[in-house]
């Protein structure tokens, strides 16, 4: 573990006491939770952007030939 200072306003550093309070977890905790949840959806943001270059149209083309051509479920339909 590390130990990290940070500078927050006054009201962001009470809603964070009063949501942690309502989780039933410290400050740490709730800023360890929130920090993982930020970078996790940047790094997946990351991977999708790099897989999405390796993506060839034609390739797209032909999977989208061998869907059948059928009327939704009713269901479905919009």
């Amino acid at each position: 573990m590390s130990t990290l200072t940070v500078r927050l306003p006054r009201s962001l550093h009470q809603k964070i006491k009063e949501l942690s309070k309502t989780e039933g977890i410290s400050i740490n905790q709730f800023l360890a939770t929130a920090a993982a949840e930020k970078m996790a959806a940047l790094l997946t943001q990351d991977f999708l952007e790099k897989e999405a270059t390796k993506g060839k149209r034609k390739d797209f083309e032909q999977v989208l030939q061998a869907v059948p051509s059928v009327e939704p479920d009713a269901a479905d339909r919009l």
